[in-house]
């Protein structure tokens, strides 16, 4: 039945300069939050769907993408029923 399905992924992206720069423009499009940062690097924590996960992914490769950690789809069932 209906339900609202959401994943969580941490994405390391590494740059300097106006890659950095596109990064957090990026993040801030897709609503990603800094949870970590230095002068070369950021770790974006995104959720959503897994569409947007990707997308989000996939312009982050040429800015830098190094890693990804993501959770795996979570839902529940949407609607006012109760157990």
């Amino acid at each position: 039945g209906p339900h609202v399905p959401r994943e969580l992924a941490l994405v390391k992206v590494v740059g300097t300069g106006d890659k950095r720069v596109e990064a957090l423009r990026i993040a801030d499009i897709f609503r990603a939050r800094v949870v970590d940062s230095s002068h070369s690097h950021f770790i974006f924590e995104v959720s959503g769907d897994s569409g947007k996960l990707n997308a989000f992914t996939e312009l982050m490769g040429p800015l830098g993408l190094a890693d990804i950690s993501r959770t795996g789809v979570v839902a529940i069932a949407s609607g006012a029923e109760s157990l």
